[in-house]
C-alpha cells in the first residue's frame, strides 16, 4: 500500500529533482530558472487558477467549514512556531515570526495541487481551489501583522496597510484569482478564442512551476540554523494536518472530498513564500530557507501516510 502511494506522490517529486539536477550539473543555467519561474507564477499559474474559480460552483463548493478546518490548523502551526522559536531557540521576536510565517505558509499551489490531482483526479480539486482562494491573501495579511507589530522599528498601522495592500495587489496570482471571481459572479462570457489560448497557458503551469522549484532549491542549504528549520518541518509536515484531519472528521463531519483536500493540502512543505517573508523583512533567512529544502525533502515521505490515513 505504501508503495502504491509511493507511486502516487513520485512523479511531482521527480520533475522537482529533474529540474534541480539539470541546474546542478549545469545544463540549466540560473537565468533559465529564474525567466521559468516569472513564466509559471506570473502567466500560467494565474491563468490556471483564474480558469478554476471562474468555473467553480461557489454555492455548492464555498464552505466556510472546510476554510475553519484547513486555517485552524495553518494558525496553530504559526503560534507554535514564534513559541518555539522564543523559548527553544532564543530566536528574536521578529525572527521568530518569520519562523512561525513558515509553518503556517504550505505549498498549497506548486505541490498541493499536482498532488492531490495524482492521487484523487482532476475533478477532485474544487476543495483545493476554495483553500487557494483566500490562502496566500490571508496568510500574508496574518504574518506582515503580526511581524510589524513584533518589530521594534515597526512601521505602524498605516505603514503596515500599506505593506499589506502592496503585498496583495502587485501579485499576480492575487490578479488572477480576482479576476476569475469577477467572471464568475458577473456571468461575463469571454469571447471564444480567448479561452482556448489561456487553457493552453495553463496547461504548462504545473510542470513548469514543479521544474522550476527544483532549480531554485539548489539555492538553499541545510547549513544554516538546522534546529528552527527542524521546528517548521515538523509543524508544517506533521501538526497542520493533524489538527485539519481532527476537525474535519471529529469537529466538522467533512465530506471526504473536503476532508481530502484540507488534509492533502496541509500536509505540503513550506513553499518559497517561506523564504520570501523572511527575506522581505531580513528575520530568520537561513532558518526559512534551510526548511524550504529540509521540509520538501522530507515530505516524499510523509504524504504518503498521509494519503494512507485518508483512505
Amino acid at each position: 500500500m505504501i508503495l502504491d502511494l509511493l507511486e502516487v506522490v513520485l512523479p511531482v517529486f521527480l520533475v522537482i529533482g529533474a529540474g534541480y539536477l539539470a541546474v546542478r550539473l549545469k545544463v540549466f543555467g540560473d537565468s533559465a530558472v529564474d525567466g521559468l519561474m516569472d513564466f509559471a507564477i506570473k502567466f500560467a499559474v494565474p491563468s490556471l487558477l483564474f480558469l478554476n474559480i471562474m468555473r467553480l460552483d461557489l454555492g455548492a463548493y464555498f464552505d466556510w467549514r472546510l476554510l475553519v478546518t484547513f486555517f485552524s490548523g495553518a494558525f496553530a502551526a504559526f503560534v507554535l512556531g514564534i513559541v518555539g522559536a522564543r523559548v527553544l531557540f532564543k530566536r528574536r521576536p521578529g525572527d521568530s515570526v518569520a519562523i512561525g510565517f513558515g509553518a503556517m505558509f504550505s505549498n498549497s499551489l506548486l505541490l498541493g495541487l499536482p498532488i492531490m490531482e495524482r492521487a484523487y483526479g482532476p475533478d477532485a480539486l474544487a476543495g483545493n481551489f476554495v483553500i487557494l482562494s483566500v490562502h496566500a491573501p490571508l496568510i500574508y495579511l496574518v504574518g506582515i501583522s503580526v511581524m510589524e507589530a513584533a518589530r521594534s522599528d515597526g512601521r505602524g498601522l498605516a505603514g503596515t496597510t500599506r505593506v499589506i495592500a502592496r503585498a496583495m495587489f502587485r501579485n499576480t496570482l492575487m490578479i488572477g484569482l480576482a479576476l476569475g471571481f469577477v467572471v464568475n459572479l458577473s456571468g461575463l462570457v469571454l469571447p471564444s478564442a480567448v479561452l482556448p489560448a489561456i487553457e493552453l497557458v495553463a496547461r504548462a503551469a504545473l510542470p513548469a512551476a514543479l521544474f522550476g522549484l527544483g532549480g531554485m532549491l539548489t539555492r538553499y542549504s541545510l547549513r544554516a540554523s538546522v534546529g528552527e528549520a527542524g521546528l517548521i518541518t515538523v509543524l508544517s509536515l506533521l501538526v497542520h494536518p493533524a489538527v485539519a484531519y481532527v476537525l474535519a472528521t471529529q469537529v466538522f463531519d467533512l465530506s471526504v472530498e473536503f476532508t481530502r483536500s484540507a488534509v492533502v493540502t496541509a500536509s505540503m512543505a513550506p513553499g518559497v513564500n517561506a523564504y520570501v517573508f523572511a527575506k522581505m523583512y531580513n528575520r530568520a533567512v537561513g532558518a526559512a530557507a534551510s526548511a524550504v529544502l529540509l521540509a520538501t525533502g522530507l515530505s516524499i515521505l510523509t504524504i504518503p501516510v498521509w494519503l494512507y490515513i485518508l483512505g
